[in-house]
């Protein structure tokens, strides 16, 4: 039997390691992984697979250390048929335990590498979630989805994403980021950009139904579409960027050029509307989180890189920031505005850089903000 201490996690009982990480991206403290901040990431999880509302889903956690997502999917979410899989040998009987813990009879553990399990089976849901880059498993997962399937993934090189190593990027991901405000939506766009192009090799096309950072990772849900009209289209939403520090000014382009030098990014939307207005938060473990962040990703603009930032538009202007609300009150009087999951202090806005710049000014001169140093 394996040790550890007991902890219940939305609706689901799990032993885990005594020595465990709790926050930030987590370390090897001991022989299986788990990290307690992931508690949100697996609440999601749940979120989506409910929302699908499907009679019968077989789902494939490919690297599921203590099985604490696959045994919270088979507890908390119906009509499910869960592949706990771990390549560790030290993982199984932590996955074996964490299905007993729970009575389950649709989870199974399972003990493979899992490039051999996606050569060997397929899953209507496949789930990779490394320490680290996914990069060297999209392949497989892509092999061991289902016609129609859903890929999700999980990044936590968010260094190489985020441009702080852009040399990794390059060689990772095969992409130009952007550092500065927009670094962690660059991420995102480069992750989702990576798996479309991956895809794109099975003449497999993709819709993202739910993209997000949160914490220390990035995260993608994508549904599987075939044929090659599909896949075309998907490869149409993928450009680059053109971004001047001095003006501010942004745009994209389909085609990289001597201006547009960033990405390729994911041009096309974050998030499917209609899967997250279906999505609730029953019984889960962060659960005021969760409404939070569903509340952002129902109502944020995701069709416009990039975002903007009130720090980035007080030091471009040299005036103290305005209240957020304030300001996405003053820019909705012209254009759709809204806030982003991505920062409390960031936004979105249809308005072009100009008219933002114009606003932030003006709505700052009337709060009686003055200039500063």
């Amino acid at each position: 039997m394996p040790t550890g201490i007991e902890l219940t996690e939305g609706r689901t009982r799990l032993l885990v390691p005594e020595e465990h990480s709790s926050h930030g991206p987590g370390k090897r403290t001991s022989d299986v992984f788990f990290n307690e901040q992931m508690a949100f990431g697996r609440d999601v999880t749940v979120m989506f697979l409910r929302a699908l509302e499907r009679n019968c889903i077989s789902v494939a956690d490919a690297m599921s250390a203590t099985g604490a997502r696959a045994v919270r999917v088979a507890n908390e979410v119906a009509n499910t048929s869960v592949t706990s899989n771990d390549v560790d040998p030290k993982a199984k009987p932590y996955i074996e335990h964490n299905i007993a813990l729970n009575s389950l009879s649709n989870c199974v553990p399972s003990n493979m590498d899992l490039h051999v399990l996606f050569s060997d089976s397929s899953f209507d849901y496949v789930d990779i979630d490394p320490f680290g880059t996914p990069v060297p498993f999209i392949h497989s997962a892509i092999r061991g989805c289902r016609k129609k399937g859903m890929i999700a993934i999980t990044a936590t090189d968010t260094a190489p994403l985020a441009g702080a190593q852009a040399g990794k990027c390059r060689r990772r991901y095969q992409s130009e980021p952007i550092r500065g405000y927009m670094c962690h939506e660059g991420g995102l766009r480069i992750l989702l950009s990576a798996m479309a192009k991956e895809l794109a090799k099975f003449d497999r096309g993709m819709r993202p139904l739910l993209s997000f950072y949160a914490d220390h990772y990035f995260r993608i849900y994508v549904q599987v579409e075939e044929g090659a009209r599909p896949t075309d289209r998907t490869l149409e939403q993928i450009g680059f960027m053109h971004y001047d520090p001095k003006t501010l000014e942004r745009s994209v382009s389909e085609c990289r050029d001597e201006n547009h030098d960033k990405g390729p990014f994911w041009l096309g939307p974050l998030h499917d509307k209609g899967l997250l207005e279906r999505m609730h938060t029953g019984g889960l473990e962060e659960e005021k989180r969760c409404i939070k962040m569903l509340d952002l990703w129902r109502n944020e603009l995701d069709r416009e890189p990039f975002l903007y930032d009130v720090s980035e538009l007080s030091s471009f202007t040299k005036m103290s920031p305005p209240k957020m609300e304030e300001l996405l009150e003053a820019l909705n009087k012209v254009g759709r505005s809204t806030p982003t999951h991505m920062s409390p202090t960031s936004f979105k806005t249809e308005l072009d850089t100009k008219e933002v710049i114009a606003i932030y000014k003006e709505i700052s001169y009337s709060s009686g903000l003055t200039h500063f140093q």
